[in-house]
C-alpha cells in the first residue's frame, strides 16, 4: 500500500493531514472501507518511530481537548501498553518463537497444509480470504479486519495461534513484536484467560458491507452463533519480571561515540539530549536473517531497509558525522567491526524492545565489553513511565496514563 508511510518526511505528512479528523476518529474507526482513509494508517511509522508516540499525543493535546480526542489518544497507547506488557515478561516472545519452529518441524501435514491455504486466501470463505490477500498484496490490514481473520483462523479453522501470528508478523509493514503477539494471544483467550474474541458475520455486515460481503461464499461458516471458542494451550510463562532500569538520555563520555540506529526506534533527532553529538552512526540490516530465520515477505523486508536508510541519512545531516547502512550475515559481527574501524569507546543505542534486535543485545554486550567498549541503552524517560503501568490489564493502564496525559504536557520533541 504506497499510502503507508515509510519515511520521517512521509510520516508528518501523514500525520499532518490525519490530524483535522481526530473528532471523528471514535465514530468512523471501525469501519472498515477500501483505502483506509477513515483510520490514520500511522502504524508503521509509529512502530519504527519514524514519528513518535509523544509528537503525535502531543499534537493531539495542542488541537483537541482531551475529552474530543480520548479515543484516539487511546488507541496511539495500545501499542505502547503492548510494548510495556512484554517488556515485563520477555519469555512470552521466546516461547512463541519457540513454538513457530517446533510447529513447523512436529505439526501433521495435513495441519500444515490447511494453515498454508488459509494463508493464501484459499479457505473457500470469501471474505476471509479477501483479507488474507490484501495483508499478502499490501502488508496492511484494518485492525479490525485482523482481529476477524485471527478468529476464524483460531477458533473456525482450529489452528495453532502461533502460526498465525507467524503469518502476520511475516507480512505486516507495521508488524510489531508486542502488539502482533499479545494481540494473538487476546483473541485465543490466553492474554485474558478464557476471555476469547470470536468472529461474528453480522460484525462484518455492520461494520464491513459490500468491501468483504460482495461474494457470500462460505460465510455460513462463520454466521453468528456458529463459531465456538477453541481453547489453546498456553505454553508461555507469563510471570512479571523487573523493567531494566535504564537512563534517559547518554552520559557524558569523553571516548569516541558511536550511535547504533535499529528498526525500533528510528528519531535520533528527538530524546539523545541537546549535548549529545556522536562521531559516527550506523544501522544494520541482514536480509539473510529476515529470510532464513524470520520468513519475511519481500515488502516487509524492502520497508525495512527504507525505514533504517531513512533513519541513517536524517541521523547524518542532523549530527553532522559520518553515517552508513550495513548489510551483513551478522549484526552483532558487523557492530564489532563498526566499533573496531571507528575506535569507539561506547555505542550509545534506544534500548531495543523485546523482540528481534534485542535479542542480539546479550551477545552485542558482550562482544563489545571483550573489545574494550561500552553498550549504552537508553530508554526514554515517557516509555519508562509507560511500561511501569503495564503490570496487568489495557484499562487499569489507561485509567493512570488518561491522568497523567491531563496532567502533564507531553513535550513533542
Amino acid at each position: 500500500m504506497s499510502s503507508l508511510p515509510l519515511s520521517r518526511a512521509a510520516a508528518l505528512s501523514a500525520w499532518g493531514a490525519f490530524l483535522p479528523q481526530v473528532r471523528q476518529y471514535a465514530a468512523r474507526r471501525n469501519h472498515v472501507e477500501p483505502g483506509h482513509e477513515n483510520v490514520s494508517r500511522l502504524s508503521p511509522a509509529l512502530r519504527h518511530r519514524l514519528l513518535t508516540e509523544d509528537e503525535v499525543i502531543a499534537g493531539t493535546l495542542d488541537r483537541f481537548s482531551f475529552g474530543a480526542a480520548e479515543k484516539w489518544l487511546q488507541e496511539v497507547c495500545w501499542r505502547r501498553y503492548w510494548k510495556g506488557w512484554l517488556e515485563l515478561r520477555p519469555q512470552v516472545w521466546t516461547s512463541w518463537r519457540s513454538r513457530v519452529r517446533e510447529l513447523r518441524g512436529t505439526s501433521p501435514p495435513g495441519i500444515l497444509e490447511r494453515a498454508e491455504a488459509v494463508a493464501s486466501g484459499e479457505s473457500g470463505v470469501a471474505c476471509m480470504d479477501l483479507i488474507a490477500r490484501e495483508l499478502i498484496g499490501t502488508g496492511y490490514l484494518h485492525n479490525h479486519a485482523r482481529m476477524w481473520w485471527a478468529s476464524f483462523w483460531v477458533h473456525a479453522e482450529g489452528l495453532p495461534w502461533e502460526l498465525g501470528a507467524d503469518f502476520f508478523f511475516r507480512h505486516l509493514l507495521d508488524a510489531d513484536p508486542a502488539s502482533n503477539t499479545l494481540s494473538w494471544r487476546w483473541v485465543s483467550g490466553l492474554q485474558t484467560p478464557g476471555k476469547t474474541y470470536l468472529v461474528r458475520l453480522s460484525n462484518l455486515e455492520k461494520y464491513a458491507g459490500e468491501t468483504l460481503l460482495r461474494d457470500p461464499g462460505g460465510s455460513h461458516r462463520i454466521a453468528d452463533g456458529a463459531v465456538k471458542p477453541m481453547l489453546q494451550q498456553d505454553w508461555a510463562d507469563t510471570t512479571k519480571r523487573p523493567l531494566a532500569n535504564l537512563p534517559p538520555e547518554p552520559a557524558p563520555c569523553a571516548g569516541r561515540t558511536g550511535l547504533w540506529l535499529h528498526a525500533d526506534d528510528l528519531a535520533p533527532e528527538t530524546g539523545l539530549g541537546p549535548r549529545f553529538c556522536p562521531d559516527a552512526v550506523a544501522a544494520f540490516s541482514s536480509e539473510r536473517i529476515y529470510r532464513e530465520r524470520y520468513r519475511l515477505a519481500e515488502h516487509r523486508i524492502a520497508a525495512l531497509h527504507t525505514v533504517l536508510a531513512d533513519g541513517v541519512a536524517r541521523a547524518g545531516a542532523h549530527f553532522g558525522c559520518p553515517a552508513m547502512l550495513w548489510d551483513t550475515d551478522d549484526p552483532v559481527a558487523a557492530i564489532c567491526s563498526w566499533a573496531e574501524a571507528e575506535q569507539l569507546t561506547r555505542i550509545v543505542a534506544f534500548a531495543p524492545q523485546v523482540g528481534p534486535v534485542g535479542d542480539l543485545v546479550p551477545r552485542l554486550s558482550s562482544r563489545l565489553a571483550g573489545m574494550g567498549t561500552t553498550l549504552h541503552l537508553i530508554r526514554r524517560s515517557s516509555d519508562t513511565h509507560a511500561f511501569s503501568l503495564a503490570g496487568s490489564g489495557f484499562f487499569p493502564f489507561w485509567e493512570k496514563m488518561s491522568r497523567h496525559l491531563q496532567t502533564n504536557p507531553v513535550p513533542a520533541v
